[in-house]
């Protein structure tokens, strides 16, 4: 199996996993006022469904990975939305509604972020290699 499921013409590496959350904690407070509760509540979530999780944060993204997995989510804040990656995506059931092979949900408020259908992706996201580091 390839070291990633990017595509074969990605040059980009990808992050280096640690057991400290603190980068991703200090990068959350930065993104915009509206969007930190969205971003506090999908890091609580997703925390407490991948016990054991590794942490990254690279290109103003965090990366949440298994050792046995790779990077499964990333999550991305933009000036009014937050998007939650998931690798596999695709092989999810139902996957999630944008993307291709990693598909994505883009959410604009604190209900959306409280969806049970999000909730269980990144449930599914435990299950399902993604990108991997090693």
């Amino acid at each position: 199996m390839s070291r990633q499921m990017r595509s074969a013409s990605s040059s980009r590496k990808p992050p280096e996993p640690s057991d400290d959350h603190a980068p991703i904690a200090d990068w959350m407070k930065t993104a915009m006022p509206a969007l930190q509760p969205i971003l506090e509540h999908l890091d609580g979530q997703i925390r407490k469904t991948l016990p054991g999780a590794k942490y990254a944060l690279k290109w103003k993204k965090a990366y949440y990975g298994l050792p046995d997995r790779g990077w499964v989510i990333e999550v991305v804040a933009y000036d009014v939305s937050v998007n939650i990656v998931f690798f596999a995506g695709a092989k999810f059931d139902p996957p999630p509604p944008q993307g291709e092979g990693s598909r994505y949900v883009k959410l604009r408020s604190l209900e959306e972020a409280q969806a049970p259908e999000l909730q269980d992706w990144i449930g599914q996201a435990r299950k399902h290699d993604g990108w991997r580091w090693e």
